[in-house]
């Protein structure tokens, strides 16, 4: 994790100096090379922390991106799409070998979404051509409030929701058997889990599909909770079939943007190797780590990427004034300081009562 924070400071580090410098007809071969290292950096942090809180790396890219940099939203959904993507693809062989995953109900659940997504990135199309900047401003708002929420109730929700407990099966979810067991290396034990309301969980990613198609974030921000929360499925496991679903799903949801000619693979090309890397170090990372540590990075990493997204948002709603970059990278490594200390003080806390 101090590896993921250090490659990101520099990376948001070198994008601040980069957006400092004045504008011209051109820019050299040198600034391009920064610029794409910048993305590579970002890109590895990004998949290392996605996959460890089984989040998808288009929740971080995309609020980031449409926070600190300029460019066109359209592109950077689609890029957010594809990263997101490969984050899930990368780990999902790693999570499947290693018994965490529950595939059968990874491929229940990824046809809803599937669905979902597709709509939502037709409609994310339509929408950036019809509103701009005031579309732009308002998505952003709306988006950070969200996470906002989440983040409190991952907060609040405490160790009931790492290991929740199961009392009623429905008829539909037993009929189903989508019921597991895995091994949790972290505490050398043989864990058995239970699933329940799948049918209430088809419903839900449905619409988090089209969440995840329209912001281009992949969705696994929420697919995590909505297993979690919804179905009764224990936090660390959500996590990796979040990285199984998201692979499957975001296949479909990018071609809307592939063909609206959002995709420039010069761009894509930087965020695509450090995923590859990251998710690929960040998925052997969760299979050992332990389950309040991963709700602990996944409540830190919304905490900033909303703020990036209420006050760009609330900028172009012309209510305030833009965040300098030199804040933002300030407010970053204040929220990771704090996210820090609170985990410390909760596993101190932990070994107490034990």
């Amino acid at each position: 994790m101090l590896t993921a924070v250090v490659f990101s400071f520099i990376g948001l580090s070198i994008i601040s100096y980069l957006s400092q410098l004045p504008v011209s007809d051109g820019m050299s071969y040198g600034a391009i090379a920064l610029w794409l290292l910048a993305f590579f950096f970002i890109s590895f942090s990004i998949a290392m922390v996605a996959v460890i809180a089984g989040i998808g790396g288009g929740i971080i890219f995309t609020p980031v991106m449409m926070a600190f940099t300029p460019v066109n939203s359209v592109v950077i959904r689609a890029t957010g799409l594809i990263v997101a993507m490969f984050s899930g693809l990368i780990s999902t062989g790693i999570f499947l070998k290693k018994g965490m995953g529950n595939f059968k109900m990874c491929l229940t659940l990824t046809v809803s979404q599937g669905i979902g997504a597709l709509i939502g990135a037709q409609c994310a199309i339509v929408t950036a051509n019809m509103f701009g900047d005031t579309g732009e401003g308002m998505i952003r708002v709306f988006l950070g409030g969200i996470l906002l929420l989440v983040a409190g109730n991952f907060f609040t929700g405490g160790k009931g929701l790492e290991w929740p407990n199961i009392g009623n099966v429905d008829a539909v979810t037993k009929w189903m058997g989508l019921e597991h067991t895995y091994y949790e290396e972290s505490e050398d034990k043989v864990y058995s889990y239970k699933i329940t309301r799948i049918l209430l969980g088809l419903a839900l990613v449905l619409f988090v599909g089209f969440l995840g198609g329209f912001f281009g974030m992949g969705a696994g921000w929420a697919i995590t909770p909505v297993q979690n929360l919804a179905l009764g499925v224990p936090l660390k496991v959500a996590a990796a079939n979040s990285g199984i679903i998201l692979g499957m799903v975001d296949c479909v949801a990018v071609w809307p943007y592939m063909l609206a000619g959002g995709i420039i693979p010069l761009f894509v090309l930087p965020w695509l190797s450090g995923q590859v890397i990251g998710g690929y170090l960040g998925a052997f990372a969760l299979v050992k780590a332990k389950v309040t540590v991963v709700r602990f990075i996944l409540i830190g990493i919304m905490v900033f990427t909303s703020f990036g997204l209420i006050t760009e948002g609330l900028a172009k709603l012309y209510f305030i004034r833009k965040v300098p970059g030199h804040v933002s990278l300030a407010v970053f490594l204040i929220v990771m300081v704090v996210d820090a200390f609170l985990l410390f003080n909760a596993q101190r806390k932990e070994k107490g009562r034990k």
